[in-house]
């Protein structure tokens, strides 16, 4: 990548002067790039193109935004090696799950939408009208770090199909996949000012993106704090948001279950990218007869996962994303021993040999009160809590009993009685006896997770208006 130091604006890469932000890697935390730390001007700059291109964009058939993506989804094939090894040093998935996750899930939605479009029926008649589903207009994109280029995908793809030009505003912490995107686009067919992207701080770029008067929908993905900000922001000039957010899931173990399958299950999806992902089912809701059991079975896996460099095809769990998050999740590892948890496995202190990094020994708890605060609030890394209940009224009171609501999972050796139980959690998605992930199907969340969903058609029509003509 030769662009790392540019925003690309209007078509075009555009040099910048100012000050930078360090790009680290997690196994050692030196610096590997350095990305601009743009300014309001250059935000405004990328908005106003975006704002220029939009009618013409919008007018565009269907098949010429058809060809765009399938552009990028040739470009993605193209570079998913590169992909995959800048997102595994920036975030901390190994290179394995990097290949499979990082760069495959983006290549995987992409596919969908193309199936999906022709199909899709942009006007319908309801009685006497024609009902028109139109694009949003500019669409302001905010994007986390831990999954970088998947969520950007995630809003760019279906956006573009809608006929929207965008602004994107990459995470900071690991922008790198976002400019191969952006390189990618470059290439394509698209014209000039409808993808925009401009690296920069939240509190500079980001607040002036949320604001600006010809931003018509903000989608955004990252923390309940700044999705908070953002609403409020957003409800000044009444533009539409979609917001996915935090999360604090929960996994019902019922007495049925095959509890290994379950406990291990469970634990594996709560270490996934280091316990950096918003869906972890980082509580564990077992009957207080096996939790015992589920402490040990865990307690294995925890005390048997390899950590280290995620360049390492043998390593299993890699560093965080940064200091600050493994600083962050330390404390809460040492909260959760003040609160009077019992520590079944890890601990606040760095793994033996990697004490440089960015690295969190895979925690369990135990016996950990729901009401407590690691039971409560979302800490992002590789930290599970092991709760008891009595009864099946109990467990989903516990399940239900955040202010989260994002993802869930139900275990019993009857399905039926499952998919009940599950029918039941204030979710937005429940994998019921280890379902498999659909990426045609709605995800997003319920209370503080999210406004709106993605992918599949509900992806698409959260950028598209709709208007009814009276004939």
């Amino acid at each position: 990548m030769n662009n790392l130091s540019k925003n690309y604006i209007n078509g075009q890469w555009v040099d910048w002067s100012g000050d930078t932000i360090d790009v680290h890697e997690g196994t050692k935390g030196e610096v590997i790039a350095k990305v601009p730390s743009s300014d309001r001007a250059a935000m405004e700059q990328a908005i106003d193109a975006a704002d220029a291109a939009f009618e013409s964009w919008s007018e565009t058939p269907l098949d010429q935004r058809i060809k765009v993506l399938k552009q990028l989804h040739e470009g993605l094939q193209k570079r998913a090696p590169e992909i995959a090894q800048a997102v595994a040093r920036e975030v901390g998935m190994p290179i394995k799950l990097a290949g499979m996750i990082q760069a495959g899930m983006p290549m995987k939605v992409t596919e969908t939408y193309l199936d999906m479009l022709p199909d899709y029926p942009f006007a319908e008649q309801s009685g006497n009208s024609e009902v028109q589903y139109a694009p949003v207009g500019v669409v302001g994109c905010i994007t986390p770090w831990n999954y970088p280029l998947h969520q950007v995908i995630l809003k760019v793809v279906p956006a573009l199909a809608a006929g929207c030009t965008i602004v994107l505003k990459p995470s900071e912490v690991s922008p790198q996949s976002a400019f191969i995107l952006a390189e990618i686009l470059d290439e394509s067919d698209l014209p000039k000012g409808v993808f925009n992207m401009v690296c920069g701080l939240g509190q500079e770029v980001g607040d002036t993106l949320i604001k600006h008067p010809k931003v018509r929908m903000v989608s955004f993905t990252g923390s309940t704090r700044t999705g908070h900000l953002i609403a409020h922001a957003a409800a000044d000039d009444f533009k539409r948001i979609a917001l996915e957010m935090g999360g604090k899931s929960a996994s019902v173990i019922l007495p049925d279950a095959d509890l290994e399958a379950a406990v291990k299950g469970s634990f594996m999806n709560c270490l996934m990218n280091s316990g950096q992902t918003c869906t972890a089912l980082t509580r564990m809701v077992v009957h207080k007869d096996q939790h015992d059991q589920a402490c040990e079975i865990a307690g294995a896996i925890a005390n048997g996962v390899k950590l280290g460099d995620p360049m390492d095809e043998n390593t299993r769990l890699g560093p965080l994303a940064s200091a600050d998050q493994r600083d962050k999740v330390r404390d809460y590892i040492k909260l959760g021993i003040e609160e009077g948890a019992t520590l079944v496995a890890g601990g606040a202190e760095a793994p033996e040999g990697l004490e440089d990094g960015y690295f969190v020994k895979p925690t369990v708890f135990g016996n950990v009160d729901p009401n407590s605060r690691i039971a409560q609030e979302e800490i992002f890394g590789p930290v599970l809590c092991i709760i008891p209940y009595e009864t099946e009224e109990e467990a989903i009171r516990i399940a239900n009993g955040t202010a989260y609501g994002l993802s869930g999972a139900v275990w019993s050796g009857d399905q039926d009685k499952a998919k009940k139980l599950a029918g039941k959690m204030r979710t937005g998605q429940v994998f019921v006896n280890g379902g498999a992930f659909n990426p045609l199907a709605p995800f997003g969340g319920f209370g503080h997770s999210g406004i709106g969903r993605e992918f599949g058609k509900w992806g698409l029509e959260e950028f598209l208006e709709v208007r009814a003509l009276q004939l």
